[in-house]
């Protein structure tokens, strides 16, 4: 490649009105009346935005394979289509109360990656491909990030095909109704490496005044279910001394799962966040408490000494207490961390372009994690307003997002190699 090519592909630039007019154009495909979104995956809006997104890819080109999970992907031929492709992509399914970046951000950022470089007339040895993955949020159908985790092979299509909202309807027939249950096996899609630029769901970014999160990678977690056992009695009659409050003794675990995550910082994280008291009357001594624990870190030794604590604790407080305690885990997702070449391609396209940046460990879960478990990959943050998400009113720098599509632009050409 001569001087004068890599100078013009060094300023390349995406169209940051052009990308901007999308997400609106997306957005308001469920648009509620707080100027979020709810397109729940599967449903007939579901439908619609994937039928749009998927009409822009044709009219720049790009063929259209659907996966049995109905995962889409849309590829830009390369020079060498027996290479597999540099692939970018998120989610376009929301929370029931969503806003209008969270996932869109990403599947359209590839999407004005792509419109770039057919406006430049450049073309790269590998193909380029934008992937939309179903079901990402859960919200309608769990588990979360469905469609990616049954690519790579997390849990089968059957056991997805199986779920079911709360309606009884499974995700099977609602993607065979919607039209998009694809004749490609789930798995089957080649991926030379993989990119997703993403809103980055928390305040990090925004408060050190910071244009690009570089992510290096994804906290682990686990998720226990706490069940304590006391006996239930009158409040008043029963003297403080002889109680068996349930209760009172969860509050004693709830605060050690905090504590236990304040001894491993930077990165440990400690939740309670649902709590059923029986029989939750006001003047009964409460005799059954069941809580979930979320605890979360940046790898699987610093998760293993976390959860040695909290067995040890509750060791500690059933002998104390004599109250039956029992604590299960129910789910856990290991740490991921990013493929050191994507997570540099990033580091440097951002350094070419003149952003400021910060290494970001995202404590959310995202596509990226399923797809780092078959291809290279990283991700690319920019800032939300006031770290929110998951919320009507999620909102996000016009220039940011700019921002992340360029950094997102130079990373895919490093990776599939631009012949002119």
């Amino acid at each position: 490649m001569d001087m004068e090519t890599v100078s013009a592909i060094d300023n390349l630039r995406i169209d940051g009105d052009r990308l901007w007019k999308s997400l609106m154009e997306l957005g308001a495909i469920g648009a509620t009346k707080k100027g979020g979104v709810c397109r729940l995956a599967l449903t007939d809006l579901d439908k619609q935005g994937r039928d749009l997104v998927s009409a822009w890819a044709r009219s720049e080109g790009m063929s259209v394979t659907v996966d049995q999970i109905g995962n889409i992907f849309m590829r830009r031929p390369g020079r060498n289509n027996a290479l597999p492709p540099v692939v970018t992509g998120s989610h376009i399914d929301t929370q029931p109360t969503g806003g209008k970046f969270d996932g869109n951000y990403g599947v359209l950022a590839g999407m004005e990656v792509v419109r770039t470089l057919n406006q430049h007339q450049i073309e790269t040895e590998a193909p380029i491909e934008v992937a939309v993955w179903t079901n990402e949020e859960g919200s309608r159908f769990v588990p979360v990030m469905m469609g990616s985790g049954v690519f790579c092979g997390a849990f089968t299509l059957e056991h997805a095909y199986a779920a079911t909202d709360t309606d009884g309807k499974n995700v099977k027939d609602e993607l065979q109704r919607i039209g998009y249950i694809g004749a490609q096996r789930s798995g089957d899609h080649p991926i030379g490496a993989y990119y997703e630029a993403h809103i980055e769901q928390g305040p990090v970014l925004e408060n050190a005044d910071t244009v690009i999160g570089v992510v290096p990678a994804v906290l682990g977690l686990a998720w226990y279910d706490c069940t304590v056992t006391g006996f239930e009695s009158h409040a008043g009659p029963t003297p403080m001394e002889i109680r068996k409050d349930a209760l009172q003794v969860s509050t004693y675990i709830m605060q050690e799962v905090v504590a236990i995550a304040r001894r491993y910082p930077p990165y440990g994280r400690g939740t309670v966040g649902a709590v059923q008291v029986l029989p939750n009357s006001r003047n009964v001594i409460p005799g059954q408490v069941k809580f979930s624990i979320d605890l979360r870190n940046v790898s699987d030794a610093l998760l293993d000494s976390m959860n040695a604590d909290l067995d040890a604790y509750i060791v500690k407080t059933r002998a104390a207490t004599g109250l039956a305690i029992e604590l299960q885990r129910v789910s856990y997702f290991p740490p991921c961390p990013f493929h050191p070449e994507c997570v540099s391609q990033v580091r440097e396209a951002a350094a070419m372009l003149g952003y400021a940046t910060m290494d970001v460990v995202s404590g959310a879960g995202h596509d990226a994690i399923y797809a780092a478990r078959v291809a290279p990959a990283g991700m690319i943050f920019v800032p939300c307003k006031d770290g929110v998400s998951h919320n009507e009113i999620e909102d996000a720098k016009p220039e940011h997002l700019e921002a992340g599509a360029n950094v997102l632009l130079h990373a895919m050409l490093a990776s599939a190699v631009v012949v002119k």
